[in-house]
């Protein structure tokens, strides 16, 4: 089975669903949050969190939500990039808890052939949003992508089965 997509398999304008969503725990929160040395006890400390927040109670960090965001595009956007060349506009649109899933969706916003000619820049905008559907995050990236004609060139073949 491919993983990813050549450059000639993006068109602008069309969107793609992400899958499968991803629920957050506590763990994978308190883990990233020692992995990332960020210790704000919004984040790991629920007495803190019911005190002192407007909330009420410990909000996901937001850089584990953008990660998991990026993650679950991979198969679908990034699976053959030879480069993620550049994240832009990342916007935190609302507060992600423990025990939200998330889930994403990207919009092919353009596609430009590079000169080279074996590969092309895919710039897209990926949304996710909770299991509420309302939105959590947003950003823009552009990845450099392989055309079909790099990989018949040798170059940029993956290993695998088959």
């Amino acid at each position: 089975m491919p993983y990813g997509r050549y450059f000639e398999d993006f068109t602008a304008g069309e969107t793609i669903a992400h899958w499968p969503g991803r629920t957050i725990t506590e763990s994978d929160n308190t883990w990233f949050s020692l992995l990332t040395q960020n210790q704000h006890p919004l984040h790991i400390d629920a007495n803190y969190a019911a005190k002192y927040t407007q909330h009420g109670r410990p909000l996901v960090v937001g850089t584990l939500v953008f990660a998991i965001a990026v993650g679950q595009t991979v198969a679908d956007i990034s699976g053959r990039a030879i480069a993620n060349l550049e994240y832009e506009k990342v916007t935190h649109d609302a507060p992600v808890f423990i025990g939200d899933t998330i889930y994403t969706r990207s919009t092919i916003l353009e596609t430009r052939l590079a000169s080279k000619g074996d590969r092309g820049v895919v710039y897209l905008e990926t949304v996710a949003t909770n299991q509420r559907g309302e939105t959590v995050l947003t950003f823009r990236r552009r990845v450099l992508v392989p055309s079909r004609t790099h990989a018949t060139l040798g170059e940029g073949k993956l290993p695998g089965p088959g």
